[in-house]
């Protein structure tokens, strides 16, 4: 299995790959990951690197329940400068542009961004995947329900894992008929984007199932409400429950972790690496 993201291709089984999170957004839902202008967010992509993240998703607008929609100049406003910046320090680095709007999506790429991160799936525009075919770039499929602002008013499946598995179908066949290759689309199930608490850890016990579609499967659970809502913990006391949900999803074959915490995610992971293959 390989992912195609423009110049780069990526061929798994491999060690998991630690995407790290830089938002340059003032509201996303964990203060410390706020970048306020382009010298921090440079600032962390640094920090994040060095500490063995392979991927950096950079965002220009929060997608957390409730959030309020970014104007598409102020997004690109955010996150070009940082995106061109990276891309000439380290052109060894995947980069991910985070966002739901094909203009600013295809801005990136032109930046210097190699994968898509679509939260929307496509619903919003239908020349998003228009774009991801014509550059070639990664693309992100994740499944959500709804939209930010809704999306957790009492989201409700007959079977999680089933309703997105059938998503998941779904929209490989259409990415195909869009001229996107299955070999540049990952899977993200989207915990906390829509979902329960119960969803979410239904989820995270069946991951395999989507296994099936011989995609590689991104998880983003760092530091989630649910985490929070289980144990009543802040956002700043997740970090355990987080490293915790990592390594069962690196059992569970998720080839992709993106996380705030790239320092202790890639030390946890490599170590629970380590300690599988001694079996």
């Amino acid at each position: 299995m390989k992912l195609i993201a423009k110049n780069k291709v990526i061929t798994f089984p491999r060690p998991t790959l630690i995407m790290g999170i830089i938002n340059i957004t003032p509201d996303s839902f964990y203060a410390e990951s706020r970048c306020e202008n382009t010298k921090t967010a440079i600032e962390r992509a640094a920090q994040m690197i060095a500490a063995g993240a392979e991927i950096l998703d950079v965002g220009g607008e929060s997608t957390r329940p409730g959030a309020d929609p970014v104007p598409e100049e102020e997004e690109m406003a955010r996150v070009l400068p940082a995106i061109k910046e990276i891309a000439v320090r380290w052109p060894e680095v995947l980069i991910s542009i985070d966002t739901m709007k094909p203009q600013v999506a295809e801005a990136a790429l032109k930046a210097g961004a190699h994968i898509v991160n679509d939260v929307a799936a496509n619903r919003s525009d239908p020349t998003m995947w228009e774009i991801v075919a014509r550059y070639k770039a990664g693309y992100i499929c994740m499944h959500m329900l709804g939209c930010p602002q809704t999306m957790q008013l009492n989201p409700q499946y007959d079977d999680v894992v089933n309703t997105i598995a059938e998503f998941f179908a779904e929209r490989l066949h259409r990415l195909g008929q869009a001229g996107v290759d299955s070999e540049q689309v990952v899977l993200d199930p989207g915990i906390g984007f829509g979902k329960t608490v119960d969803h979410n850890l239904e989820l995270l016990r069946r991951l395999n199932r989507f296994a099936q579609f011989g995609r590689p499967i991104l998880v983003g659970v760092s530091r989630k409400s649910f985490i929070g809502k289980l144990f009543n913990l802040e956002v700043k006391d997740r970090l355990p429950g987080s490293l915790a949900c990592a390594c069962w999803c690196v059992l569970q074959g998720a080839a992709i972790l993106r996380v705030h915490d790239v320092h202790e995610t890639v030390q946890t992971v490599r170590m629970f690496e380590l300690l599988l293959k001694t079996q």
